[in-house]
């Protein structure tokens, strides 16, 4: 798995307990073949780009707060791909 996506995972899977939005695309990021993060995000629905755009700002920052730069690097990856 692309290492994006790796982290894409990991901060779904913060979110498959309260949101069926979450649940949801933690079981599709996991089922999948995405071979990149840009694979991933065509693959999207506009409902899963709506969760995925209200989330990630939000992990991002606390990733910066964190100072994991790297993940909050690729973390804004794949938020950029969501426009």
């Amino acid at each position: 798995m692309d290492k994006t996506l790796g982290y894409l995972k990991e901060i779904l899977s913060n979110y498959t307990d309260q949101h069926s939005d979450g649940k949801h695309l933690y079981k599709k990021l996991n089922e999948g073949n995405y071979s990149s993060e840009e694979s991933f995000v065509n693959h999207l629905s506009q409902q899963e780009i709506h969760f995925l755009n209200n989330i990630l700002p939000k992990e991002i920052a606390y990733a910066k707060e964190e100072q994991d730069d790297k993940r909050a690097y690729q973390l804004n990856e794949v938020y950029e791909l969501l426009y």
